[in-house]
């Protein structure tokens, strides 16, 4: 049995985690309370009867699971059956910092390598696979985008060294008369509105933006948008400026909150 113990706000990311565990194993060898816990039934009593019999038990570490009283009770009563052979994984969500008696544990980061990677990664554990794979690229930037209603939050961090030049396009499907923005940690800062541009992925409008500073693992570059017609901020991908004239797409990791 494999346990999936989460906080409900984080849904959207575990989810399609689930999902994928289920085509892979089947719904039967996974504890998920959406399929696993029924109306009538005794939610405290499945989970019990859920992390009894798991075998694999994945921790979704984030800002919001630390702070349920439910999903301590899971992990904690799950830390005292590691004796009885029980895999204890960690998968950080955001750059929460897990609790002390479990950091000496190593962790999936879904933070930092996206969902795809962290899937592959739980799928590996349970399979007694080694987790390490030859890296195709090299990212020092990564984005992150948290989506909420008519809004959205774009932070742009550099994971281990200083980037020089803070230079990104922001890649949209809002019409320029939908869409606003700023960058609410730099009173200076360079910003333009491109119209239907094409890239590799398709025609799509985009958002440049530009400050003099460096990008290091302290000082992130946050990009705040908002709509003004439509339900939400369409945000395609990220890219960073490798010469005046050109850009790559860096990692970008979309975050939906209610």
């Amino acid at each position: 049995m494999i346990f999936l113990s989460h906080n409900s706000k984080d849904k959207p990311v575990v989810q399609k985690i689930a999902l994928h565990l289920e085509r892979a194993l089947g719904k039967e060898n996974v504890f998920y309370d959406e399929w696993s816990i029924q109306p009538g039934d005794s939610i405290i009593e499945k989970m019990s009867e859920g992390i009894k019999h798991c075998k694999y038990f994945f921790f979704f570490v984030s800002q919001n699971s630390l702070k349920s009283k439910m999903v301590s009770l899971e992990w904690q009563s799950a830390l005292m059956k590691l004796s009885e052979g029980i895999k204890f994984v960690c998968v950080r969500l955001d750059d929460s910092e897990l609790p002390d008696i479990i950091k000496h544990i190593m962790y999936i980061d879904l933070f930092t390598n996206g969902p795809e990677v962290a899937t592959r990664q739980i799928i590996d554990v349970i399979n007694g696979d080694n987790t390490f794979r030859t890296s195709k690229e090299f990212y020092n930037l990564v984005a992150t985008v948290e989506h909420g209603v008519k809004k959205a939050i774009v932070t742009i961090k550099a994971q281990y060294y200083m980037e020089p030049h803070s230079r990104y396009l922001l890649l949209v499907d809002n019409d320029e008369a939908d869409i606003s923005w700023s960058l609410p940690d730099f009173s200076e800062y360079t910003s333009g509105f491109n119209k239907n541009i094409s890239f590799t992925n398709g025609v799509h409008n985009c958002i440049l933006v530009e400050v003099d500073s460096a990008t290091s693992p302290n000082f992130p570059v946050c990009v705040n948008l908002e709509t003004k017609n439509t339900e939400k901020v369409d945000i395609i991908c990220v890219m960073h400026a490798t010469s005046r004239k050109d850009f790559s797409s860096i990692p970008t990791i979309h975050i939906r909150r209610q």
